[in-house]
């Protein structure tokens, strides 16, 4: 199967690393234009530089905060007033860890703010052009643990179940418009953010970093972490017209972690 996004403009979050880094060049290498969002501009501009442009893509890039909502809202509503873009790909860095008796309201209102009501913007500001050209693609990135809670991930559990919910609602209101709308169930992924995430597991254990790896790997039925390029693919194809008729998913990709259905 040949996929091709030629003079498709494409937008993802979070993508200065891990995931969206992988996601953006899977999508500028099916020959799609890729704006880059995340707060680091150094590792933007290496990554814009890096893309390729083979088939005329046109690639740039938007520093934002996603933890400083109301700076992220005046920037991104100033691009989208002179931009319109095809594929938005919803993503940003997680909240932090800990379980439920950690957190406190505060503490909810900041995952809040960072992972559904930047979501929720972003999207707003896209379906507009999205509409009028009769074709859009909205793929939000969420996790496995909407559907079975990790206890160290508390607000992360919370908030991206609203997301996938809310994602859910949206496919149906906007399917009239050849617009689709899915969720991807993200599993474990060799990141910058699982690593982070092991090291603080291994301390609150008392067992080393390579022990909570190995714990992970033994959870997946494939036996090991999956690769961010892998996602891209993922992405890629929903991004495309051989997925027009999937809308309103949830799509786990986590190498059979899951175990429900």
């Amino acid at each position: 199967m040949n996929i091709s996004l030629k003079g498709k403009k494409a937008l993802v979050g979070g993508s200065s690393d891990g995931i969206g880094k992988a996601i953006a060049l899977q999508l500028a290498n099916s020959g799609a234009s890729v704006t880059l969002v995340s707060r680091n501009e150094d590792k933007l501009k290496k990554i814009v530089a890096a893309l390729p442009t083979s088939a005329g893509q046109k690639h740039q890039y938007l520093v934002v905060d996603y933890t400083n909502f109301n700076d992220y809202k005046d920037k991104v509503q100033h691009f989208f007033k002179i931009n319109t873009i095809d594929i938005l790909v919803n993503n940003t860095q997680g909240p932090s860890a800990g379980n439920s008796l950690e957190k406190n309201i505060d503490d909810y209102q900041s995952a809040f703010d960072l992972l559904f009501k930047t979501t929720v913007l972003t999207t707003d500001l896209a379906l507009k052009n999205m509409i009028k050209n009769k074709w859009g693609r909205v793929i939000n990135v969420a996790s496995v643990s909407v559907k079975e809670p990790l206890s160290y991930l508390a607000l992360s559990n919370t908030i991206r179940a609203a997301v996938v919910t809310w994602g859910k609602s949206l496919a149906a209101d906007v399917g009239p418009h050849q617009i689709t709308v899915n969720n991807i169930l993200t599993g474990y992924f060799d990141t910058n953010r699982i690593t982070n995430l092991n090291e603080a597991k291994a301390k609150q254990l008392h067992i080393s970093v390579d022990e909570v790896r190995n714990q992970m790997e033994a959870k997946v039925s494939l036996q090991r972490i999956g690769k961010p390029e892998e996602y891209g693919y993922l992405v890629t194809f929903l991004a495309s017209d051989n997925a027009a008729y999937i809308t309103g998913t949830a799509i786990p990709i986590d190498g059979g972690l899951l175990k429900s259905m």
